[in-house]
């Protein structure tokens, strides 16, 4: 596999023409100042009144027709009605303008050809100018006019203005560079829109007992259960160890339940009377609604809920309710835990979910999409290659999504966003997608997903406060070829700091909210609890109008990160010996430092160990001032800019295309047996040397647990003697002395040593493990 160029993967600093030009320094001064400046022409088409009847029937079929040069947007129309009401807005960017005429005109729907029923006209050099936080430009009446300029019938409500991307009309407006989608569910997918995740609830349920069940079968001890299921959630208890009509379990379960509570909580005790059969004993369903919440530590009161039971009367299912049968549950809604949707390594909030339990916002993150340069074809139509691109970002509960630019390599987006900041360690994340729902091919088009074009992370930790980073971040896919880049998009972001000493004061917090380290849940619960709140926040957000679909809400929260890669593997461990590489630097230095290798570096260590172990009170501030001064000189070499994604760390440009393809695999694979077979083998050779590594460490553990365990007793014996032998030493000696003799010794000139292992290494390696116990 052919390795790409490393600099066309590197980050790109860029000087964009910010806020129009009104950028002083790194301190901007406008409220739209983090993107350039686009002009649009603005036209509200509001309603229309008196209009004259075009046909025999005595009504018309309105609609309007706003054209500019080669583009033209129309209304909805209206059927039968004079006096229509569209109120909708277009949008011209001025940068496509090739006319200084607009017209709009108004027409009748017809079947065969479209009736003119008048127009009116306007000179774009005498179009007014608006700028926000003006409030909006009032419509007007103007009377239509015939195609001759002569007055006709009927006035049309219009307002004109030029703008920007800043004005509150542009979101929900008709663009011109979208002017050859049509249709109204095709326009909403093409527009910006912000976006809130669902809020999250752990719901735990603790299953402590029953009462009075009665089993089919009494003249056998039940092997009872109880299943819990919310939604597409499932989890079951063990079997009761205490087998009669009254068991105990004392079982918590965990669920992710969003608001609005949408299904109860339905609960079923079974009894296993059968390998592959189950007779249900009684059931009871719990509205979330009215279940308790709690926000700390502190227990919350039990209930007895009645278990009811269907039989089968006659071909139809009836309730029979059994008040004897009851259970004892203590539900609650968990407010005092953060509900994790994304990787705790690069978790955009962290904040609990109840409300109350929020600390004040500790600044304004800012975010400004501006453009994307050289974005690879992601489709065909029309006989052509083309992208329509838009971005989605996330950070928080809050995702925000651009306009689609429709059949561009290039898009200019040139929208902003703000999002409150609650923790500096966080993480944001831009994706950039291909709109594949246009044209008719949403829904009816045999269920298209919008592809991937890459994704960008900056962790506002990474941020200097009040400065403005634009930067042209590289957009990296990794597909079962190798990685690619797909383009590059130019963001601009700035993170705002209300208050220093609050920053700084979260740098002593706790990462998660504090239930997390009072009652922890372990790693199985947590991943099965991420996996149900992705599924969740998916699809809440694809039934939103206009969906976010559920490939993009997956791509954004990094689902199937857990799955097993050799290239993530590899990458790790390089990461881990990265990290050890210091240890290891200064293993050989001390190592040069012991055999002399430059006697002047030696006799001055030689000086410094002795007025330590003089005058042990200067080792700590020694330290500490090392590390100041270290920090101090790196300082100059700081980063500047914010990190991205980096292919050597991540090993993407140099794995294999086989490890590259089983990552792509499905769950379960669904390759060739040979294929699978060669995988396992490899799996296993890999498995083998970390099982080697592993037995090695624990060998040299028990080696120190034999040392008094007397499984070797000359050894035992040994080191017992010594012991004592260095406990009565150490009493009538000085530890000064001590220390100056043990360090002088290991710091001998190598003629006062010898190559052969020293006698406690010889005497450790002699000691017995329990490998010969292993079968």
């Amino acid at each position: 596999m052919q390795k790409p160029p490393q600099e066309d993967f590197s980050l790109k600093e860029t000087n964009p023409h910010l806020g129009g030009g009104k950028a002083t320094g790194d301190k901007l001064t406008s409220t739209y100042d983090l993107v350039e400046q686009m002009q649009y022409l603005y036209v509200r088409v509001v309603k229309a009144k008196d209009l004259p009847s075009m046909d025999v029937t005595g009504g018309c079929d309105p609609y309007v027709e706003v054209r500019l040069g080669n583009y033209k947007g129309t209304t909805r129309h209206f059927e039968k009605k004079s006096n229509p009401e569209w109120s909708q807005v277009f949008a011209f960017s001025k940068e496509r303008i090739q006319a200084s005429v607009l017209e709009v005109t108004v027409k009748d729907k017809d079947l065969v050809k479209d009736d003119f029923i008048g127009r009116t006209l306007f000179d774009l050099n005498e179009v007014p100018k608006r700028v926000p936080p003006d409030s909006p430009l009032a419509p007007q009446w103007y009377r239509l006019e015939d195609r001759k300029g002569d007055k006709g019938k009927g006035e049309l409500m219009l307002a004109v203005w030029w703008g920007t991307q800043a004005d509150e009309a542009f979101p929900e407006a008709w663009h011109s560079d979208a002017a050859t989608v049509s249709g109204t569910d095709a326009l909403a997918n093409i527009r910006s829109k912000v976006y809130l995740s669902p809020k999250l609830w752990y719901l735990r349920v603790n299953v402590i007992e029953a009462q009075d069940l009665v089993p089919g079968d009494k003249g056998r001890f039940p092997e009872v259960y109880v299943k819990a299921i919310l939604g597409s959630q499932a989890l079951r208890t063990r079997v009761s160890q205490s087998r009669s009509i009254n068991p105990l379990w004392n079982e918590d379960l965990m669920f992710v339940a969003a608001e609005p509570f949408e299904e109860p909580l339905i609960l079923s005790v079974e009894d296993r009377v059968g390998p592959n059969k189950d007779d249900v004993l009684g059931r009871c369903a719990i509205p979330l609604q009215y279940v308790d919440r709690r926000l700390d530590h502190k227990p919350i009161n039990t209930r007895w809920f009645n278990l009811e039971k269907h039989v089968v009367v006659d071909g139809e299912k009836k309730k029979e309710i059994k008040f004897a049968s009851r259970i004892h549950l203590r539900v609650c809604l968990e407010g005092g835990y953060h509900v994790l949707d994304e990787s705790t390594h690069y978790s955009s909030d962290l904040r609990p979910t109840a409300k109350q339990l929020w600390k004040h916002s500790i600044g304004v993150l800012e975010l400004g999409v501006l453009t994307a340069q050289g974005l690879m074809p992601m489709k065909v139509k029309d006989g052509r290659q083309t992208t329509d691109a838009y971005c989605v970002a996330k950070y928080g509960q809050k995702w925000v999504r651009t306009r689609t630019i429709i059949d561009s390599f290039s898009p200019k987006w040139n929208e902003q966003y703000t999002w409150e900041v609650f923790d500096p360690c966080t993480v944001i994340t831009v994706g950039v997608f291909d709109n594949c729902h246009l044209h008719g091919g949403g829904d009816k088009g045999g269920g298209a997903r919008d592809s991937r074009i890459g994704k960008v992370r900056i962790r506002l930790s990474s941020l200097e406060t009040d400065r403005v980073y634009t930067h042209a971040y590289p957009l990296l896919v990794l597909h079962p070829s190798g990685v690619k880049k797909m383009g590059e998009i130019q963001l601009a972001v700035r993170f705002t700091c209300s208050s220093l000493l609050n920053m700084m004061h979260m740098y002593s917090h706790p990462l998660l909210p504090k239930m997390h380290y009072l009652h922890p849940l372990t790693v199985s619960q947590l991943d099965n609890l991420r996996h149900q709140a992705t599924q969740i926040v998916s699809m809440r957000l694809s039934r939103a109008e206009p969906p976010l679909r559920k490939e993009v809400v997956e791509y954004m929260l990094d689902v199937g990160s857990h799955m097993w890669s050799m290239r993530r593997s590899k990458a790790n461990f390089f990461r881990i010996m990265n990290v050890l590489g210091g240890i290891i630097a200064v293993g050989r230095w001390f190592d040069q430092i012991c055999n002399w290798k430059n006697p002047i570096t030696t006799v001055l260590i030689h000086i410094l160990f002795f007025i330590l172990v003089m005058y042990p009170e200067l080792i700590l501030p020694t330290i500490f001032l090392y590390l100041f001064l270290i920090g101090v000189w790196y300082y100059r070499w700081r980063p500047r800019n914010p990190p991205h994604m980096d292919t050597r760390l991540s090993h993407a440009d140099s794995s294999h295309p086989d490890e590259l393809d089983e990552e792509f695999d499905t769950f379960p694979t669904s390759k060739p047996a040979d294929i699978v077979r060669m995988r396992y083998d490899r799996l296993r050779s890999i498995a083998g040397r970390i099982q080697t590594v592993v037995g090695d460490l624990a060998t040299q553990g028990e080696r120190l647990q034999s040392l008094l365990s007397w499984r070797d007793p000359r050894a035992t014996a040994l080191f017992v003697i010594f012991c004592l032998v260095a406990a009565i030493v150490l009493y009538v000696t000085p530890f000064q002395v001590v220390a100056l003799l043990s360090g002088f010794y290991v710091l001998r000139h190598p003629r006062f040593r010898h190559k052969l292992p020293s006698v406690p290494l010889n005497f450790f390696r002699r000691l017995p493990a329990r490998t010969d116990s292993m079968l």
